[in-house]
């Protein structure tokens, strides 16, 4: 099958991104022709102006509708788009000039029909950014499941770096109404309907992240909001790990406790396992600061999380609350 990618990118109230994206892409090493659809998202803040500058530099079309989401902008791009493989990014990423040939090659030698790909810190981003990229990605904090290993079961994609091709978004109907959580739920479905994914490792993004620890927050507790309404969905995909930075919440309470009775055996480990992620973000960046930063953006990710998961859990599998109704601001109406 001969390839035609069809960029997807929904944006609400962020043009400056928008910006930098296609700026970004204006560098993209790939002879073949190819679209950029643009999804504005109900944005009191448009990004016409900006797309205004590119439009006779890149193939670009761009919708304006009302206020739906992410997940259903995504899939309003797919169905105007002319490609038969779509390739979905959010709007806060960079591309690196070598991605559409990687992906190409890729898919030429071992098709799939939805892919995923990493996300890394570009050298221009804040130390704040850098920290968080890192705390995200790290070995030590998500166990490489956001693209840094090959080998952990069946690959997710994510929405900020993923493909798919148009026969798997026909047949799935794209994504749902929830967000965050409308990436995993459609890999899942995918996964029942019979189709594969993979990690397309040298599909790299530079992804910048939310620009402020409140907005971190906010961010990594919908996503520990999120995970038992899709236990709920998919219950064959329940593992223990998402309850790990519950778990670690407690250990810490459990730490300090002990710690007061004069045993800090307890303590102890959590520092040196807190060393280890200032020596990893330190030695990756060359950035003591952001050594430091990353240990605080850590423990944000885990208080966010948790706190979330452990919520959602008592709401959703506890006391059996309808998700739609307990957490009604996860939810879009089409």
């Amino acid at each position: 099958m001969e390839i035609y990618f069809s960029f997807i990118i929904p944006v609400y109230n962020r043009p400056n991104e928008i910006r930098e994206l296609l700026d970004s892409m204006l560098a993209i090493e790939y002879a073949k022709p190819y679209e950029i659809v643009i999804i504005e998202d109900g944005s009191s803040e448009t990004s016409e102006i900006v797309i205004n500058d590119f439009i006779n530099r890149l193939s670009i079309s761009y919708y304006q509708k009302p206020n739906t989401g992410p997940g259903d902008s995504r899939n309003y791009g797919m169905q105007k788009a002319k490609g038969n493989y779509f390739i979905i990014l959010d709007s806060d990423v960079l591309l690196p000039k070598e991605y559409l040939s990687k992906v190409e090659q890729f898919l030429s030698n071992t098709f799939v029909h939805c892919y995923g790909g990493p996300d890394d810190a570009h050298h221009s981003f804040s130390d704040l950014q850098k920290a968080i990229s890192y705390s995200m990605t790290s070995y030590l904090t998500t166990g490489g499941i956001r693209g840094r290993k090959n080998t952990v079961g069946k690959f997710q994609p994510r929405s900020f770096n993923m493909g798919l091709s148009k026969e798997a978004f026909k047949t799935s109907g794209g994504f749902g109404n929830i967000h965050p959580g409308e990436d995993p739920d459609l890999t899942i479905r995918l996964w029942e309907l019979g189709y594969n994914t993979a990690l397309i490792d040298d599909a790299k993004v530079f992804h910048k992240r939310r620009i402020s620890w409140k907005k971190f927050y906010f961010q990594v507790h919908k996503f520990g909001l999120v995970r038992p309404i899709l236990n709920q969905w998919h219950p064959q995909t329940a593992k223990l790990t998402y309850w790990f930075p519950t778990l670690f919440l407690l250990y810490i309470g459990f730490s300090l406790c002990t710690a007061f009775f004069g045993w800090w055996y307890f303590l102890g480990l959590l520092g040196i396992y807190f060393g280890f992620v200032f020596i990893g973000a330190t030695l990756e960046y060359k950035n003591i600061l952001i050594g430091f930063q990353s240990i605080l953006a850590v423990l944000i990710q885990f208080y966010g999380y948790g706190k979330g998961f452990l919520k959602s859990y008592y709401y959703i599998h506890i006391i059996k609350k309808v998700p739609e109704e307990q957490f009604k601001k996860l939810f879009f109406s089409k």
